[in-house]
């Protein structure tokens, strides 16, 4: 299984830095949280990631290997940053069997992922016609065509009531437990606090703190709180990891 390695990325759009000299991994059998305010990073960092965005320094690999460098890519790396961009008029099938094509996937994926994320009954549907929770599942579902080691997801629970989101999290510990390496970023810290195993906290584009959630709930009440704590207007200096201090 593959690990997703960033060191010293950074970003700059004109004269504002949205990333600056970022570290952190994301490893095999673990659900990292990607976490931060409005602004601070997250969507930039992970389209470089993607290589959507080019940075402007440092790199961004899954086991040394920019994604553009990868040779298949999304056997790699399954990747949901918004709702499936299915067009209206298709239907779910129709939408994963164009993706499967696209990513040289066996169509025998296509009823194994709508199985997995409980979209069978809503298939042969027009997009169009679909929930936000229903598009939702319809971009995991593609994300997960490739049967990728590492999977990226950007607010994953929108759109989804209760019972979905339990769903979501049951499956992202079920992808770690068999060795993938899951990228969770949200703003759900309720949610985020009982699925993860560790977090990175980035604030004004630097990183604010990187580790165990348990060791970040050592110090603080709860996520929330600890959230609150490394994101203030005064907090954008690191918080030492365990091997820097060790």
């Amino acid at each position: 299984m593959a690990t997703l390695t960033v060191t010293g990325l950074s970003k700059r759009f004109g004269p504002v830095t949205a990333v600056s000299g970022l570290e952190f991994t994301a490893t095999p059998g673990r659900v990292t949280g990607f976490l931060g305010p409005n602004g601070a990073g997250k969507s930039t960092t992970l389209r470089m990631v993607l290589g959507l965005i080019r940075p402007d320094s440092g790199t961004a690999t899954i086991d040394g290997v920019r994604y553009r460098e990868l040779p298949h890519p999304t056997r790699a790396v399954g990747a949901a940053l918004d709702l499936a961009g299915a067009h209206p008029a298709l239907t779910g099938r129709r939408h994963l069997q164009v993706m499967a094509a696209l990513g040289g996937h066996p169509s025998a994926r296509i009823d194994r992922v709508l199985a997995e994320t409980g979209l069978q009954s809503a298939a042969d549907r027009r997009v169009g016609g679909w929930s936000t929770g229903m598009r939702q599942r319809l971009a995991l579902a593609t994300a997960l065509l490739g049967e990728p080691e590492v999977l990226i997801l950007d607010e994953p629970s929108n759109g989804l009531d209760p019972a979905g989101i339990r769903w979501l999290r049951d499956l992202l510990r079920r992808r770690a437990a068999d060795g993938h390496t899951v990228l969770l970023s949200s703003h759900q810290l309720g949610e985020i606090e009982r699925a993860v195993d560790d977090v990175v906290i980035i604030n004004l584009g630097v990183r604010a703190w990187h580790g165990p959630v348990d060791e970040l709930l050592g110090s603080h009440a709860s996520l929330e709180e600890a959230f609150l704590a490394h994101t203030a207007p005064t907090a954008t200096a690191d918080t030492p990891d365990l091997e820097d201090v060790a």
